[in-house]
């Protein structure tokens, strides 16, 4: 019967100093009390600050009148309006130059990235030149060119550019005929929402079709003629209900329509085009990262160059173009910023600029401009992401 040796002792325990496990939980707790304190001291003196300079924080400010007027307003607004209400005109502002943008500069930026692959050389030199041309120059200096170089350029009223004598383009904007609905119309908006359903059924159900059978129609012409043609044949149906209030020329300046200012146009075009010339390289590289197999196999089946393009190059493409394409609109959506350089009146000019002059609010203000932007910028993150796990490939 064998004995077992004792077990040796392990001697005596090291102190904590040496514990390699308690000494980083040391390090992170003495890290956290440090960032503590800097932030009480950070509150207490502007708290102290505050008081010396006769300075109340708060959100009462908000229902105050504003005093000021503002030149683009989605919504009614005057100078006997609040600073709340200001904040909403500025965020309106802000929204509508950027979706604009995203949308155009989505456009432009396929058009050009897939031009740039063209097999013809003077397509692809134009696109080239355009990318290296646009995307290396400041976009504030675009700014100031689409502004002060073009726009501020124009003739005044009288000498207009016009299209058709109902389109007039001076240098205190475009104008618009502006449509007034009369009695009836909402039936138009409804028709056209039926439309857009029975075209994503459509849509997904010739999918399972497809699937199913190889069997395929062209659900994108008979989507795009429900979604014309539907509300169309309601328009003529009730009669037109709608008329349109075409600007004309009285005194020094039009009246009537829809005026967009140059500020607006400038800032849209400079955003448009700038992130256009980058969303172009990253659509060009996502093309490129497909297997040449793929186009290969397409073209020995004989199918056409745009089908090629279309359901084998683009849906494919989509996986890798989708993730940089997301930074690049909240690029777009921080860079509408600028807009303060040359007075539009974005969510930065009229609230972060003017209201913030005007109240002294400073804390409060500039809370509620970088709490806009994050949460703009984070839904549209989620948007995106989820549309990136909607195309993205799934393994099996």
């Amino acid at each position: 019967m064998s004995v077992r040796p004792k077990a040796h002792s392990l001697g005596p325990k090291p102190p904590f100093w040496r514990d390699r496990g308690k000494r980083a939980l040391i390090f992170q707790v003495l890290l956290i009390a440090a960032v503590a304190a800097f932030l009480l001291y950070i509150v207490s003196n502007t708290q102290a600050n505050l008081a010396a300079r006769g300075i109340t924080t708060g959100f009462g400010f908000l229902n105050n009148t504003a005093g000021f007027g503002i030149v683009q307003s989605l919504i009614d607004y005057s100078s006997q309006s609040t600073y709340g209400r200001t904040f909403l005109v500025g965020l309106l502002n802000t929204l509508l130059v950027s979706a604009l943008g995203i949308v155009a500069a989505t456009i432009i930026g396929f058009i050009v990235g897939i031009a740039r692959l063209s097999p013809n050389w003077l397509i692809a030199r134009l696109a080239s030149g355009y990318i290296e041309i646009f995307r290396n120059i400041p976009l504030l200096l675009q700014i100031f060119f689409w502004y002060f170089a073009v726009l501020r350029a124009m003739p005044s009223a009288r000498d207009s550019y016009s299209l058709g004598e109902v389109i007039f383009l001076n240098v205190r904007g475009l104008y618009v005929p502006e449509p007034l609905f009369e009695s009836g119309f909402g039936l138009i908006p409804l028709a056209l929402g039926i439309a857009v359903v029975a075209s994503i059924a459509l849509i997904i159900w010739n999918k399972r079709r497809h699937e199913a059978t190889g069997k395929r129609l062209p659900a994108g012409w008979i989507s795009l003629a429900l979604i014309v043609g539907l509300p169309l044949f309601v328009l003529l149906v009730t009669g037109v209900p709608v008329t349109w209030d075409v600007p004309e020329l009285r005194g020094f300046n039009f009246r009537g329509g829809i005026t967009i200012i140059p500020e607006f146009l400038a800032l849209w075009l400079a955003l448009s085009i700038y992130t256009a010339s980058f969303i172009a390289e990253i659509v060009r590289s996502g093309i490129q990262a497909i297997s040449h197999g793929q186009t290969e196999a397409a073209q020995a089946l004989s199918l056409p160059q745009n089908l090629v393009l279309r359901l084998v190059v683009v849906p494919q493409a989509l996986r890798v173009i989708i993730p940089p394409l997301t930074s690049q609109y909240l690029n777009l959506i921080k860079n509408s910023s600028l807009a303060t350089a040359i007075g539009y009146p974005d969510l930065v000019s009229v609230f972060a600029g003017t209201t913030l002059n005007q109240t002294g609010q400073a804390i409060e203000v500039i809370a509620m401009t970088m709490a806009v932007y994050l949460t703009i910028s984070l839904l549209v993150s989620m948007f995106m992401n989820w549309f990136n796990a909607r195309v993205a490939l799934v393994e099996r």
